[in-house]
C-alpha cells in the first residue's frame, strides 16, 4: 500500500483510536486506521454467537465531560446509543438491592459495536492488519505488518494501544515514551458468557434486573443482555465479568474451566439469597480473556503524548479506565495533531 506523505496513521480501532482519527478526518486530513481485529471496537466490540449478539467487554458508559456529553448526544440522535441501565443491583448480605444513583448510563444499540462502527464510518480502516514495526525516513513514517507488507509514508503515527503493546513499537524511536509506557501496567480480566434455558430472576426484582454487582468472590458483575434496548426478544444471554485479582491468578487457565467456575460462583451466590434463587439450565457457555482489560495506573499530566517527529500515544492508560476517558484521550490527541498540522513545518522529516 502507498499513501501520500500528508496522510496520517492511527494504530488501534478502539474508542480512543477512532476518536483521534475522527478529529483528523473532520478537519480535512487523510487518515488510515489499522487494527489487528476483523473490525473496529476493541473492548467495545460485540461478539456474534449462534445464540445472539453479546458484549464481553464494556457494557455501558457515562458522560460527565461536556465534550463527551455532546458526542453521546449525537450517538443517541443517530440511533446507535440509548440509555441503559436505569439502575444497578448489588448482591450483599443475602439480599439483592436496587441502587439508583441518578447518573445516566448508555449502551450501544442494537449492540455496543454500533457506536464504534458509527465512529468508523467514512474512515479508511485496514482491519485484520497487525502492525509489528515502525520505520522513519526522509519521506515520513512507514509501517510494517506481520505479513511483510509496508504501509506509508505517513506524516504522523498515533498509537491507540494498551501501553504494554505500544512500548515495543515505539522503543526504537522514542525511548522516553517507552519508559513511560512501562510505568502503565494493564490489568487482565476474564469474561464468561452463557445462554440460559429460562430467565435469570432475583427475589425482590420481579420487574427484572439488568446488571448485578458483587462485593466479593470471583465475580465482579453479571449482565443480562435481553434487558438492553432492542434486545427484548433475545434469548437469555448473560455475561459474567470476573474480579481482576481472580482473573490474574487464573490468567493461563482454559476458557472452559473459567466459564464453569464463574457459573458455579453465580449459582452459589444465588443460593445465598432469601428466598434462594436458582440458576436455570445452561444451554451453552464460553469465556474470553482480556489480557489488557483496564489500566492498573494512569499517567500523570496530559492525557496523550505527541512528539516532534509525529509519533503519538493515546488511550485509557493516559487518562483513566472509562470509555469517556479513552474517547477524550483520543479526541484531545486528534485536536492537538490538527493544531500542530496547521504549521507545515511542525513535523520535519
Amino acid at each position: 500500500m502507498t499513501s501520500t506523505p500528508s496522510s496520517h496513521a492511527v494504530i488501534g480501532a478502539g474508542i480512543a483510536g477512532l476518536a483521534c482519527a475522527r478529529a483528523l478526518a473532520e478537519a480535512g486530513h487523510d487518515v488510515t486506521v489499522f487494527d489487528k481485529a476483523r473490525g473496529p471496537g476493541g473492548r467495545m466490540s460485540s461478539r456474534r454467537l449462534e445464540e445472539g449478539a453479546i458484549e464481553l467487554g464494556a457494557q455501558s458508559f457515562r458522560a460527565a465531560h461536556p465534550a463527551f456529553r455532546r458526542q453521546v448526544d449525537t450517538w443517541v440522535k443517530a440511533g446507535v446509543a440509548a440509555p441503559w441501565p436505569d439502575a444497578l443491583w448489588r448482591l450483599e448480605a443475602g439480599r439483592a438491592t436496587r441502587r439508583a444513583d441518578g447518573r445516566p448510563r448508555y449502551t450501544g444499540t442494537p449492540r455496543m459495536s454500533a457506536v464504534t462502527r458509527h465512529l468508523a464510518r467514512g474512515l479508511t480502516l485496514r482491519a485484520a492488519t497487525r502492525i509489528v514495526s515502525l520505520a522513519r525516513d526522509s519521506d515520513g513514517w512507514r509501517l510494517a505488518d506481520e505479513r511483510g507488507a509496508t504501509h506509508g509514508p505517513f506524516a504522523t503515527v498515533s498509537l491507540a494501544l494498551p501501553a504494554p503493546q505500544a512500548e515495543g513499537l515505539i522503543a526504537p524511536h522514542a525511548p522516553g515514551l517507552a519508559s513511560e509506557c512501562r510505568q502503565l501496567p494493564q490489568r487482565a480480566c476474564w469474561a464468561a458468557w452463557a445462554r440460559l434455558e429460562a430467565p435469570l430472576t432475583l427475589p425482590g426484582a420481579e420487574a427484572g434486573w439488568p446488571l448485578l454487582q458483587f462485593d466479593e468472590g470471583p465475580l465482579k458483575r453479571v449482565v443480562r443482555h435481553r434487558t438492553k434496548p432492542g434486545r427484548e426478544d433475545a434469548p437469555e444471554l448473560i455475561t459474567l465479568l470476573a474480579d481482576l485479582d481472580w482473573s490474574e491468578r487464573r490468567l493461563e487457565d482454559a476458557p472452559d474451566a473459567v466459564a464453569e467456575d464463574l457459573l458455579a460462583a453465580l449459582s452459589a451466590a444465588l443460593e445465598t439469597l432469601r428466598p434462594a434463587a436458582g440458576l436455570p439450565a445452561v444451554q451453552a457457555r464460553g469465556a474470553h480473556r482480556w489480557r489488557y482489560a483496564e489500566p492498573g495506573a494512569v499517567a500523570p499530566g496530559d492525557d496523550h503524548r505527541l512528539t516532534d517527529t509525529g509519533l503519538a500515544l493515546c488511550g485509557d492508560g493516559w487518562r483513566g479506565g472509562r470509555i469517556e476517558d479513552a474517547w477524550l484521550s483520543g479526541h484531545h490527541l486528534g485536536e492537538a495533531l490538527c493544531h500542530r498540522l496547521s504549521d507545515p513545518g511542525d513535523f520535519p522529516t
